[in-house]
């Protein structure tokens, strides 16, 4: 296959923004370099260090329409119409796991951390969720994963069932599992997201406790706490399905929203749910809420 690399050079505190971006608009794989050979020492746990002036590198299939990418990312604040940027081809490679050294442990909340699963534990007494996301969507690094991780840190998820739709590589889930839960349902469209979320539930010792389906098979029923970690498109179209899955006083949270998209989103879902305050993390948002009891 090959491949193309769109190359942005910023400073250390845009970087990891303008990389979930590309995660975003359909980069295969985020990586960071030294723009300027700069020296740089061991990082503390969990921190993840970056050079003043970094280059951000997002991997794309040679296939994907990189126009309409640039002009997604004209629309963001940190770069802005204009921004400066190269496109280079690349020979085919294992790029897709190239990302691995710069995905360090994060913590979510006061109890939770995520961690990568070749990496050591920063803190043993903590909720630690060991994750390899495969080529599943969710590590924690991107905002919509992290501000949902957040409010899931924050929830008495004792004795509930969990429902997460578009479950991807199970993070979410398996974080609710982890945090108390005794159940939790995955769905999502890609066998590879149904395969990573059972991987990494076996690897965190919860694998008896997950069921995963594909949409076409998924049973009827209804959950306690329902998660969409999605985009706000399928949010809109699916919003009948995704509220028939949250029980009568059950709690939602919806995520892969824009900022600018956040108030349409809630607006749709308070027909049926009281909502909490709309939290945002850079260009990105969560809409929470608790379903009416009729």
């Amino acid at each position: 296959m090959a491949w193309i690399q769109l190359k942005i050079d910023t400073q250390a505190e845009k970087a990891e923004h303008i990389g979930d971006l590309l995660s975003a608009n359909g980069a295969q794989a985020v990586t960071f370099i030294d723009a300027k050979d700069t020296p740089m020492y061991e990082p503390k746990p969990g921190e993840v260090m970056l050079w003043p002036d970094t280059q951000v590198v997002g991997l794309y299939d040679a296939e994907h329409d990189m126009q309409q990418v640039i002009q997604q990312l004209q629309k963001a604040k940190v770069l802005g119409k204009g921004f400066a940027y190269r496109l280079d081809g690349l020979e085919d490679k294992d790029w897709e796991r190239e990302w691995m050294d710069n995905f360090h442990p994060i913590q979510c909340g006061q109890r939770l951390w995520i961690c990568p699963s070749w990496r050591d534990v920063p803190d043993p007494n903590a909720v630690n969720v060991l994750l390899d996301p495969g080529l599943a969507f969710g590590t924690g690094t991107h905002p919509t994963t992290h501000l949902c991780l957040q409010w899931l840190d924050g929830l008495d998820l004792h004795d509930t069932t969990v429902i997460d739709f578009g479950c991807g590589s199970g993070i979410l889930g398996i974080a609710a599992l982890k945090l108390g839960a005794k159940r939790m349902i995955g769905i999502d469209i890609d066998p590879q997201a149904l395969l990573a979320s059972r991987d990494n539930a076996q690897r965190n010792g919860v694998e008896d406790k997950l069921a995963v389906f594909l949409p076409a098979d998924q049973p009827d029923l209804q959950g306690d706490v329902v998660l969409a970690n999605i985009l706000a498109g399928p949010l809109r179209e699916l919003r009948t399905v995704i509220t028939n899955y949250c029980r009568p006083g059950g709690r939602l949270v919806l995520s892969g929203i824009l900022a600018t998209q956040a108030d349409e989103i809630a607006t749709l879902y308070s027909e049926d749910f009281d909502l909490e305050p709309v939290a945002i993390e850079g260009d990105w948002a969560r809409v929470s809420g608790t379903r009416h009891i009729v």
